[in-house]
């Protein structure tokens, strides 16, 4: 396959100055102890500066260098996006500035082969990857039983038999800043079956065709797990050493801790590359068929939804095959958003893209606003399950770059008729793991304070002509869903 750095239209803007009131570079002046945040993401590795009171005061972005295959595969070119680009977003976002402490986010599962290094020797596998055998696993409302993790790691230890380690981008981009590959608790458990809760399950990892031994160190989020390696900064940082590395998280944890979605009721979606909705709950909600359950960072909630390939990658498709042209409300072909199957509550790889209402009349921003409505319909469903446990979505928050996409957004609170609060920092998983990063300069002593980071840009409001016409759009569409659901 061939790589390219794949840089996603709604996040053209990310450099810009976000509300917060920081600026990018290096322009902080103030007194407050700085960390940074560096998040591995699909089409992006992001890095962010803060200050004490989560200003962002340097960020930087590189492209990921991906690749997609025709039978669905889905890889990085992991030496450039695992092992240097953490590297280059720091020294970027950081600028002159010194920060107390760095740690790292990254999306899961992945994994690829590593040399005594940490260094790939391969392609870095992701979530999805055609490549896999189907499995029924996972399917119901505990990701931590999908096993797609461990088949990941047995494609890749079957083709790297003699590698030091299979290990996720979290870990290498760890190996590359501090020199041990480190995942953290959160990540483990995402990693399923092949985590036993006390540490990687032996049984299952030969079952998978290799030693546990091959797996990274694991160490709970907001620990220091060591320092940055010198040089690692720039040239000039020949001396290095006294920047700690922490052990960040998942980047879905990471963009909770900061998002200020803590009450019953708020609803965080998460417009990334995949698009991931939960419903703040209390409790513990009983299982509702298709959908995850995840603990909340806020004591006594829970979260329910999950992930679904309706997101950026999705949208950022339809993007690259129309142009603009004018559109109005009432007349907007409806899409069924599976350019690479589905994930909650299908769980169903099979499944394609459908297109229906579409006639010779439609131009191309008719049929990118029925995608980005398809991005909202799909977080409405996923909603309206959710809320079947018997809490009532209340307040819709945004994270991730297409906070920056506004006709995206747009679409999504006129399907949802109600008002969504775009996060006001787009990297929102970077921002996390920079609080993670405090925790282990012992600057924090408690994950849920990262709730006091959070703000957000204005409203995005619902306009009624527009949501009248998208919820009858909403039921056409519920009509063509796959039965098994």
């Amino acid at each position: 396959m061939q790589y390219c750095p794949l840089v996603p239209a709604r996040s053209q803007s990310a450099d810009a100055t976000s509300s917060t009131g920081g600026a990018p570079g290096p322009s902080y002046r103030g007194n407050g102890a700085l960390v940074a945040g560096v998040d591995v993401g699909t089409t992006a590795v992001k890095a962010v500066v803060a200050d004490e009171d989560g200003r962002v005061v340097g960020r930087a972005r590189v492209a990921s260098r991906l690749a997609i295959g025709a039978g669905g595969n889905l890889e990085h070119d992991a030496q450039a996006s695992w092992w240097e680009a953490p590297r280059s977003v720091l020294r970027q976002a950081i600028g002159a500035a010194r920060p107390r402490a760095v740690a790292v986010s990254a999306m899961m599962p992945s994994v690829t082969a590593v040399g005594p290094e940490g260094r790939p020797l391969g392609p870095g596998l992701l979530y999805g990857d055609g490549r896999l055998a189907p499995s029924s696993a996972g399917v119901t409302g505990d990701p931590t039983a999908n096993d797609e993790m461990a088949r990941l790691c047995g494609w890749v230890a079957a083709h790297h038999p003699g590698a030091s380690g299979y290990w996720p981008a979290q870990a290498v981009a760890n190996a590359s800043l501090g020199g041990e590959g480190v995942t953290d608790l959160a990540s483990a458990f995402a990693a399923g079956p092949l985590f036993g809760g006390s540490g990687w399950d032996e049984a299952t990892c030969q079952a998978s065709g290799f030693p546990a031994a091959r797996l990274p160190r694991v160490a709970v989020f907001g620990e220091a797990i060591g320092r940055v390696a010198p040089g690692v900064l720039g040239a000039e940082d020949a001396g290095g050493g006294d920047v700690l590395l922490g052990a960040g998280s998942v980047d879905g944890m990471c963009e909770q801790l900061v998002s200020g979605t803590v009450q019953a009721g708020d609803v965080l979606i998460a417009l990334g590359s995949a698009l991931v909705v939960w419903l703040t709950v209390p409790g513990w909600p009983d299982e509702v068929p298709g959908l995850w359950r995840a603990p909340h960072l806020a004591p006594g909630m829970a979260m329910l939804g999950g992930a679904s390939n309706a997101g950026g990658m999705w949208a950022d498709w339809v993007d690259r095959v129309v142009r603009p042209c004018p559109e109005g409300p009432g007349d907007v072909p409806i899409w069924w958003p599976w350019a690479r199957g589905e994930r909650v509550p299908w769980h169903d790889r099979a499944l394609r893209v459908g297109l229906a209402g579409a006639d010779i009349s439609h131009g191309p921003q008719a049929l990118r606003r029925g995608a980005y409505e398809a991005t909202g319909f799909v977080a409405r469903y996923i909603v309206e399950r959710a809320a079947s446990c018997g809490t009532s979505p209340g307040r819709f928050v945004a994270s991730g770059g297409g906070t920056l996409n506004r006709p995206w957004l747009q679409a999504v609170a006129d399907v949802l008729g109600q008002p969504v609060l775009p996060m006001a920092v787009p990297e929102g998983a970077a921002l996390g793991a920079a609080w993670l990063a405090r925790m282990a300069a012992g600057l924090e002593t408690s994950i849920s304070d990262g709730q006091r980071w959070a703000r957000w840009s204005a409203p995005v409001e619902p306009r009624r002509e527009w949501s009248e016409a998208a919820a009858e759009r909403y039921q056409q569409w519920r009509e063509g869903l796959p039965g098994q659901a």
